[in-house]
């Protein structure tokens, strides 16, 4: 059940006032989780032909066109929309910026052949392989840059 919770008064919150929602104040018990999975992520780059190739040669996605023109790089059963800097498509995040993404990936992919693969098509690592905790449980992971300086991480669960 989702919580709806009246106030006396206005609550500014998110650029717009959203009148007599006190959620940050319930007392009520909360819900089971409502959400199941990340269906996408809208991605404001400087170049969406650089992201593409980027993305599709360094990661493998699969570059889409959907809607017209619009440009996705799909992977698993999840894609990132792509937004050109001032042509953001609406309704559109406060502040898109490139470079404010930082994301973890994960591979089946050994560590060892993802980081020669990368140091093949030049990409520098910045850190890693080194131990980290996924949404599941112990990761190894690297991390590097896209051209728009966005921090990936590319990691895999340790197998136990």
């Amino acid at each position: 059940m989702l919580c709806l919770v009246t106030s006396r008064l206005p609550a500014r919150m998110w650029g717009r006032t959203l009148e007599k929602q006190l959620w940050r104040n319930s007392s009520q018990t909360p819900p089971p989780c409502l959400i199941q999975r990340l269906d996408h992520i809208v991605m404001t780059v400087k170049s969406i032909q650089d992201t593409i190739m980027f993305y599709s040669k360094i990661l493998g996605m699969e570059a889409v066109t959907f809607q017209g023109n619009r440009k996705a790089l799909c992977f698993g059963h999840q894609k990132f929309n792509l937004h050109e800097m001032g042509k953001e498509f609406e309704p559109k995040a406060a502040n898109p910026v490139p470079g404010s993404l930082d994301i973890c990936l994960i591979t089946d992919m050994p560590l060892e052949k993802m980081v020669w693969h990368l140091k093949a098509c030049d990409v520098p690592i910045e850190e890693g392989p080194v131990p980290r905790t996924g949404a599941k449980g112990p990761i190894m992971s690297i991390y590097f840059r896209d051209p728009d300086r966005n921090l990936i991480e590319v990691s895999n669960y340790s197998s136990s």
